[in-house]
């Protein structure tokens, strides 16, 4: 600290961790005791760390760290983009359909070539949603999100990046392997333990959510979105659901208000479009912004 820094008042007297842990290296020693695991500082014992009890620390620090960053980053809001993380690009959908090697298979690779128009409806969507390049209260909004994997992820972030925009992924960890698409921003490539975080960090920023045709993981997220906007813990938003012919086969939304089990006011929380332009349409009105 310079002489400078001693005299002002405001001037912080604790020193950082990170130079606190700059001390440690500096006066490191070799012996038993400095050895040992308990000697360690706790933010820096990544075994203490994972330990079951640590959960709710571990908990904070994943919420903490994609919020700091996003907001470090000017990010005010985001269109969200949820869809599936099989439906191939249209340019490699016939070889999906050649590479079959049953007709089950054969079947359903025909089935995932034929809706790989809605690859290129998320593209478009992102390239509409980063061409904008809204700023209002100097933070960007609509930054494309996406959960950073393959198919319709993928073509979110696409997008995103043809109209020069930067672009979020949330990764999640998977037994399986995964890794975000190349079309994320490295700065803005986050990787999740916790779905419910994950999935949080999805609709804190959400001025919009762009729903593609998917499964579990895609109905999970809808569903979550659709229950904390009609249960009112979440104010509306535009909510687009890509496909009516998927929807309408996968989901039977009328059924549901028929059966009394959600109101018909409920089937008003979405609104099911074809293509791009669609949907920034709605976007546009909801917020009363130029198209």
């Amino acid at each position: 600290m310079t002489e400078e820094e001693q005299a002002q008042i405001a001037h912080r007297r604790f020193y950082k961790a990170e130079q606190e842990a700059d001390f440690v290296d500096a006066q490191a020693s070799d012996t038993p005791q400095t050895r040992s695991p308990s000697y360690q500082l706790a933010f820096r014992d990544t075994d203490f760390l994972l330990r079951d009890e640590l959960r709710p620390v571990r908990f904070q620090l994943e919420l903490l760290k994609t919020e700091m960053l996003l907001d470090e980053a000017g990010i005010g809001s985001t269109l969200v983009v949820y869809g599936s993380a099989r439906i191939p690009a249209p340019e490699a959908a016939q070889a999906l359909i050649d590479g079959a090697k049953t007709s089950e298979d054969k079947t359903v690779a025909e089935r995932l070539a034929a809706n790989a128009k809605y690859y290129d409806e998320a593209r478009k969507l992102a390239r509409i949603a980063g061409e904008k390049a809204i700023v209002e209260k100097g933070q960007r909004q609509f930054v494309v999100c996406s959960g950073g994997g393959p198919s319709i992820m993928e073509a979110a972030n696409r997008g995103a990046v043809e109209a020069g925009a930067e672009t979020i992924g949330l990764n999640i960890v998977l037994p399986h392997e995964q890794a975000p698409n190349r079309y994320v921003t490295p700065r803005l490539a986050f990787q999740f333990h916790y779905f419910a975080l994950r999935k949080m960090h999805f609709l804190l920023r959400a001025r919009a959510v762009a729903v593609f045709p998917g499964g579990f993981g895609t109905l999970d997220e809808m569903m979550e979105l659709l229950t904390l906007i009609q249960t009112g813990k979440m104010r509306p938003i535009p909510v687009l659901l890509f496909g009516g012919e998927f929807w309408n086969k996968v989901i039977n939304f009328e059924a549901m208000a028929a059966e009394g089990v959600v109101s018909r006011a409920d089937l008003a929380l979405f609104t099911q479009v074809e293509t791009a332009e669609q949907a920034w349409a709605e976007i546009a009105r909801f917020y009363e912004i130029d198209e």
